[in-house]
């Protein structure tokens, strides 16, 4: 089935509410196919390289339903990145509201990345299956007095760091944690798939 077909029957399916949650995605048993995302990363320009696949929360796809297929829930003014250093693996029930608690968000501009705001998730118009941020990525530029370590990145609706508003997406505990020195710059990629 052609992609922008497969976009157009998923959008179905969901409105119908025949899917399951598993922790790869939105899986649509009807065309044996699957929602979901994955995590990129790449240090001062060097080569990408897959930092994880994602958890879509629960909040996270509540959110892009509502956002999608009710016309009273207004689409998010953004979405924006964020790391963290926690070693708990996401789980279906973690929010916006104790995200920055249970995964140990870095939110110091002293020991974890300069910026003043989590950074924006500014992916290109699609015509494929695929969304991502990986021509227009997000840059982080680590302050640290030694090495910081990063364990994970998540995708929320607010840009404030710490923040507990909006929805969280998704989440991602990296297979291994990434270790910065001062003055690094990380650019932080993510890429949400429909395959069949």
């Amino acid at each position: 089935m052609p992609k922008t077909n497969l976009r157009a029957e998923a959008a179905r399916e969901i409105r119908a509410q025949r899917f399951d949650l598993t922790p790869e995605g939105i899986y649509l048993p009807r065309l044996g196919a699957i929602a979901g995302g994955e995590y990129f990363g790449r240090v001062n320009s060097g080569a990408w390289s897959k930092e994880g696949d994602n958890l879509i929360v629960t909040e996270g796809f509540a959110h892009m339903l509502n956002s999608t297929f009710d016309p009273g829930t207004p689409k998010a003014a953004g979405h924006y990145l964020a790391i963290f250093s926690g070693n708990t693996a996401p789980v279906p029930n973690w929010q916006a509201a104790n995200f920055a608690a249970v995964a140990s968000e870095i939110v110091s501009m002293t020991e974890g990345h300069t910026g003043a705001t989590r950074p924006a998730w500014t992916p290109l118009k699609t015509n494929t299956g695929s969304i991502d941020n990986l021509t227009t990525v997000a840059s982080l530029t680590i302050a640290t007095a030694g090495t910081l370590n990063v364990t994970g990145a998540a995708m929320l609706t607010s840009n404030q760091r710490g923040g507990t508003t909006g929805a969280l997406v998704s989440a991602s505990l990296y297979a291994a944690p990434r270790v910065f020195q001062n003055g690094d710059v990380y650019e932080l990629g993510y890429r949400v798939n429909l395959t069949s």
